[in-house]
C-alpha cells in the first residue's frame, strides 16, 4: 500500500514538474515571441526615424546649397555693379565735370539750346537762362557780344545763387525748368552707359 502511494506521489510529482516545464516553455516562447515583436517593431520604428532623419537632411542640405548659391550670385552681381560705380565715377563723373569746368563748352552749350529751341522763324525768344551768381560778369560779357541778337530778340538772362554749375532753361513764365548742370548730364549718361558698360565688362560670363 506504501509502495502505490509512493508511487502515486512520484506520478503526480512528475506530472506537476512535466505541466511546469510546459508551462515554462510556453510563457517562454510567448516572451521570445512579444520580444521579437517588439524588436521587429522597434526596428521599423528605427528604419522610419533614420528614413526621415536622412530626408530631412537632404532637404536641409539642398536648402543650404540654394542658399548658398543664391547668396554667391548675389555677392558676384553686387561685386559687378560697384566695378561699374567705380568706372563710371572714373569716366563719367570726371569727364563731366571737367566739361563744365570748361566755360566756352557751357557758353556753347547754351547758344546751341536756345537756338534749337527758338526757330528762326520766330520773332520772339520766349526763353529764361538762369546762371551761376558768381559767374555774372563773364557771362553777361558772352551774351552781349556772342548773343546780341537772341537778347535783342526776348532772351532773358538770370542769375542765382542756388546754381552751382551749367545752367537751367525755361520759358520766361516760369511755368518749367530745365536743368543742365554736371550732375544732370552725370545722371544721364550713368543710366545711358550703365547696361553698355555691364555688357562689355561681363558679356563672356556664363
Amino acid at each position: 500500500m506504501q509502495k502505490k502511494l509512493q508511487e502515486l506521489t512520484e506520478k503526480l510529482y512528475q506530472e506537476g514538474i512535466d505541466k511546469a516545464n510546459e508551462e515554462s516553455k510556453k510563457i517562454v516562447k510567448e516572451a521570445k515571441k512579444k520580444a521579437d515583436d517588439m524588436i521587429s517593431k522597434a526596428k521599423k520604428e528605427a528604419d522610419k526615424i533614420i528614413k526621415e532623419a536622412e530626408k530631412k537632411s537632404e532637404e536641409i542640405r539642398n536648402n543650404g546649397l540654394n542658399e548658398l548659391q543664391l547668396a554667391s550670385k548675389q555677392a558676384v552681381s553686387e561685386l559687378k555693379q560697384r566695378i561699374a560705380n567705380l568706372i563710371e565715377m572714373k569716366v563719367v563723373e570726371s569727364k563731366t565735370k571737367e566739361a563744365f569746368d570748361d566755360k566756352d563748352f557751357t557758353k556753347n552749350l547754351i547758344l546751341t539750346v536756345v537756338k534749337k529751341w527758338s526757330s528762326d522763324s520766330e520773332s520772339r525768344v520766349d526763353l529764361k537762362v538762369l546762371l551761376p551768381e558768381k559767374q555774372q560778369k563773364e557771362f553777361e560779357k558772352f551774351f552781349e557780344s556772342k548773343a546780341k541778337k537772341l537778347l535783342d530778340k526776348g532772351l532773358e538772362i538770370e542769375f542765382s545763387e542756388k546754381v552751382k554749375s551749367g545752367f537751367r532753361i525755361g520759358p520766361k513764365d516760369g511755368s518749367y525748368l530745365i536743368s543742365f548742370t554736371d550732375k544732370d548730364f552725370e545722371n544721364f549718361f550713368k543710366i545711358f552707359l550703365r547696361p553698355r558698360l555691364i555688357e562689355m565688362l561681363y558679356k563672356s560670363d556664363g
